[in-house]
């Protein structure tokens, strides 16, 4: 399981990390990998996971603009979703996820993030997404979903999901 870590415009997460002492010790069994738009840890479990973030709270708060866990490859999802996995049992992840969003991420930060419609697929977001160096799937719980902005469909950028990408 990997933890992504997007950090806020003008901040350098790899350096801020281990510039401190407090999160060195933290991170002293894990091997933070640098990319641009952040950092990613590789962790043995979800609960490994959430006890790391809990260690790392300050940080953060202060320096991360999201935090996101990947259940499988290439699909992420959110903290509180995360949570109620583990500790609330409440969620079983099961594909299609209905509640779901898609970034964008280019040139160390965050483009685009779109709520994802129901039976819809990455790949139909390709137009709006174009620009990205990196796209991704987050899923999230219902109430989050809507945190982000309006349902962009792919109908709406001029694409039908069953024909893929448009023109």
């Amino acid at each position: 399981m990997n933890i992504l870590l997007i950090q806020r415009e003008g901040t350098d997460l790899h350096h801020t990390l281990f510039s401190s002492e407090t999160s060195r010790l933290a991170l002293r069994f894990y091997h933070p990998k640098k990319v641009s738009y952040g950092v990613t840890i590789s962790v043995a479990s979800l609960g490994s996971a959430l006890s790391l973030i809990s260690e790392l709270r300050w940080y953060l708060r202060r320096y991360v603009r999201e935090t996101l866990f990947e259940v499988e490859d290439g699909i992420f999802c959110t903290h509180d979703l995360a949570q109620d996995i583990y500790y609330e049992r409440t969620a079983i992840l099961t594909k299609p996820w209905a509640s779901r969003r898609i970034y964008g991420l280019s040139s160390g930060k965050p483009t685009r993030r779109l709520i994802m419609a129901q039976g819809s697929t990455i790949q139909d977001y390709a137009t709006q997404l174009g620009g990205s160096e990196t796209i991704i799937e987050v899923w999230c719980n219902e109430d989050e979903v809507e945190d982000i902005g309006e349902l962009i469909t792919p109908e709406a950028a001029g694409e039908n999901p069953a024909e893929g990408p448009g023109p």
